[in-house]
């Protein structure tokens, strides 16, 4: 439950990631509000999914659960990847005060290839990852070869020990769900007006998204639109102080 001294944040990781992407802004941001950090069903950690194949409505339905739960109504929601489009959807669903989506998943259209392009690259990464795994303690002791592999996660990963690199392989490796989302069709629809004040950003250096997806925020006329500068795909990874403003912002906690 909440503890009433400032208002809620829940923080909402990526697919084939974990509660744990989030650790370097909890502190952060959690002088500001009380913060939530879930991790999604079926991932490293999380609750078991109900029905198979996974669906995407599922994963939003479990985070909705997590929200009643914890007795959060409409608590301010953070989200990377997938977890901005799920923090789009819980506000197309009422239970959002404000939104911040980094590089948000689903900015996509039938046809055009982009989710194929983009979860055929992270699929190819865990699955080498996986057949790696007991090679990486050894391999990720060079930071050039830790920036190099994780170059769709990060633009810095050579900042990162490497125990943390590893976690993230780990929780790619330990996610269930993965071949069952990447396969399933998921996108945003127009969502105008918006319920709530919406924040989209951008790593200025994001590779996972093909760059024509950043230009696709249509379905919400109403966004903030902003791009991060020197960062990638998961942007609390390569400036966890940025991210963490840029949430504070957008809540409100912080002036622009």
């Amino acid at each position: 439950m909440p503890s009433g001294g400032t208002s809620p944040l829940v923080l909402l990781h990526g697919l084939a990631m974990s509660g744990n992407a989030w650790r370097e802004v909890v502190p952060l941001v959690s002088a500001h509000h009380d913060t939530f950090v879930p991790t999604a069903a079926g991932h490293r950690g999380g609750p078991s999914v109900t029905r198979r194949p996974a669906s995407m409505t599922e994963i939003i339905d479990a985070a909705e659960r997590y929200l009643d739960d914890c007795g959060l109504d409409r608590p301010h929601l953070a989200g990377n990847s997938m977890g901005g489009f799920v923090a789009i959807e819980l506000a197309r669903r009422g239970r959002a005060a404000t939104v911040c989506a980094f590089s948000p998943a689903g900015f996509w259209t039938s046809g055009d290839g982009f989710q194929q392009l983009a979860f055929g690259r992270l699929q190819r990464g865990i699955a080498l990852g996986r057949f790696t795994r007991p090679l990486l303690p050894l391999i990720y002791r060079s930071p050039t070869l830790r920036r190099l592999i994780l170059r769709d996660i990060a633009c810095h990963a050579d900042r990162i020990p490497v125990a943390r690199a590893l976690e993230f392989i780990d929780d790619g490796i330990g996610c269930e769900v993965l071949g069952e989302l990447c396969a399933a069709v998921w996108r945003i629809e127009t969502l105008d007006p918006a319920p709530c004040p919406i924040t989209v950003a951008w790593g200025e250096k994001e590779t996972l998204l093909p760059a024509g997806v950043l230009e696709k925020i249509e379905p919400i006329p109403q966004a903030s639109l902003k791009v991060l500068p020197d960062v990638g795909h998961v942007p609390m990874v390569d400036d966890p102080g940025l991210v963490a403003r840029t949430i504070l912002t957008t809540t409100g906690a912080l002036p622009e």
